[in-house]
């Protein structure tokens, strides 16, 4: 019997065809005019995806990072609520609904799915690119416009995915609210610069605010104990390299890491972690130096070594974002 192709392999497929017969050179260009965008500091009031160009190079480029990133986040929260499953799922300013694959990805099953943006072209491919995923063959891709006018009807789970950067303060603080106001559980998902973490954090704030308890990568919902300006909380998620990767960026590398921020809060009951990884982890000679986020709302650095037997493997296999220590610890 063959073994079932996961989400993302299906994803990869579709992407590898999008690209058969797209100008190389007109590709390249559209993703480094998007770069330019993602890592941009000024909102703007019209669609980035402009046309099935721009689209076509926005899905190929970033989508498959963009999912391994909502992925990670994803099975950090569901880590934390093990018992249960969205029944519905919103995808706001989702673009060609990466989001949505990784969703399909972390919970099995179907389930009512909505992707709002503003870009028609982007929802006309993501519905393309949705057709080869079971899960969401029958999602709905409906043009709204995001930000202080965006209303929701009540659903499960809203994911807001790299849409923060793109949009003014009060726009911000209006999508936030409306999602909150929406859903049982909300995961939004930024860049993993100073200024992503930034958003990331207000967004946190007024979440809890709202009644919502952080269930990752947080293993507390009081104040994030990062002095501002000092740091910022990121995370990494591997994503293998396609042709037009190495076409914009150079390199031989056959991956690279996707730097990002997140928060996945809930109204549910949720256990967060005790502690999360948020550095890379130093493997020294008989030892593990791990940085942790604690539940006293602490940053603490912290050593295990061989004396400490079965925790020291864990120390060793643990990485950057995982709970400590590990659940069958």
């Amino acid at each position: 019997m063959n073994a079932p192709v996961s989400p993302s392999d299906t994803l990869r497929s579709a992407l590898t065809e999008l690209l058969d017969g797209l100008p190389p050179k007109q590709a390249a260009g559209a993703v480094e005019r998007l770069i330019a965008n993602y890592r941009g500091r000024t909102p703007t009031d019209a669609p980035i995806l402009r046309d099935r160009a721009d689209v076509a190079a926005y899905a190929a480029y970033r989508m498959p990072a963009t999912f391994e990133a909502v992925r990670t986040a994803l099975d950090a929260f569901a880590a934390a609520v093990p018992a249960w499953i969205p029944g519905s799922h919103v995808d706001v300013g989702g673009g060609t609904g990466a989001a949505t694959w990784a969703v399909s990805a972390t919970w099995d099953g179907t389930r009512p799915v909505t992707v709002l943006d503003w870009a028609e072209p982007a929802l006309a491919l993501g519905r393309e690119l949705a057709a080869a995923n079971p899960a969401l063959r029958d999602a709905h891709w409906q043009r709204a416009r995001i930000g202080a006018a965006l209303t929701l009807d009540p659903v499960d789970l809203v994911t807001v995915s790299y849409v923060l950067n793109e949009l003014a303060g009060p726009d911000r603080a209006a999508l936030v609210d409306a999602a909150a106001s929406a859903a049982q559980a909300v995961v939004i998902v930024e860049a993993g610069t100073p200024d992503g973490y930034a958003r990331v954090i207000e967004a946190r704030d007024r979440l809890v605010r709202a009644g919502f308890h952080v269930a990752a990568p947080c293993p507390h919902s009081a104040a994030c104990p990062i002095v501002p300006g000092t740091d910022w909380c990121h995370f990494s998620a591997r994503v293998s390299r396609s042709s037009l990767h190495r076409q914009v960026k150079g390199g031989s590398l056959p991956y690279e890491d996707e730097k990002f921020s997140y928060v996945a809060a809930t109204r549910l009951p949720a256990d967060p972690a005790p502690a999360r990884v948020v550095r890379r982890p130093q493997i020294r000679k008989g030892q593990v130096i791990l940085d942790l986020c604690e539940a006293d709302e602490q940053l603490r650095r912290t050593t295990v070594t061989k004396r400490h037997g079965d925790l020291y493997k864990a120390a060793r296999d643990s990485d950057w974002g995982d709970r400590w220590p590990p659940a069958d610890a």
